[in-house]
């Protein structure tokens, strides 16, 4: 049983939070390229799919702790540092992708898409930003930083699942 776990809890991993990783990452390179031609609609759709990934995608990921805590208590390791920093770890960027990087994405993708209104409904007559360069660089770099975060705490939280620094389950 432990074996099976173990496996779905991989499994999970792959499938889940891969994906997220991916698709958060690739997305403020995607904004900055939108925001500087805000009618482009192919960059605009490129946002909404890459930010519908991470938000259906998260969803999914419940799974990854769900049989990782399963798989755990199969082999009795609940209490050993590594899995306890894994799971502090792995709360970690549960939060910070739900309460930062999904919603700059939302927001980002919000601001591109009413530019890209404005530009279309006010012409090429039109002379008023819908918004000062200086805060849509703010909120792209604080969505890349966030992104950088989320994925730095999974690949430790990686590192951790393999390394199992003192261990005794013979890795």
């Amino acid at each position: 049983m432990t074996k099976f776990l173990l496996s779905l809890h991989v499994i999970a991993a792959i499938l889940a939070v891969g994906p997220v990783t991916v698709a958060a990452s690739m997305f403020p390179p995607v904004l900055r390229k939108a925001r500087s031609a805000p009618g482009e609609t192919g960059t605009v759709a490129t946002l909404r799919l890459l930010h519908r990934i991470c938000r259906s995608y998260a969803a999914v990921g419940i799974a990854v702790p769900v049989f990782g805590f399963a798989t755990a208590q199969s082999l009795g390791v609940l209490t050993s540092p590594w899995l306890l920093v894994s799971m502090v770890l792995t709360a970690a960027a549960a939060v910070i992708l739900i309460v930062v990087v999904l919603p700059q994405q939302e927001n980002g993708l919000a601001r591109v898409e009413q530019a890209g209104r404005e530009s279309t409904e006010g012409g090429p007559e039109s002379t008023e930003a819908p918004m000062t360069v200086d805060a849509d660089q703010r909120t792209g770099a604080r969505l890349a930083m966030a992104t950088g975060v989320f994925n730095l705490l999974w690949v430790t939280v990686t590192v951790l699942m393999i390394v199992r620094p003192g261990s005794t389950t013979g890795a």
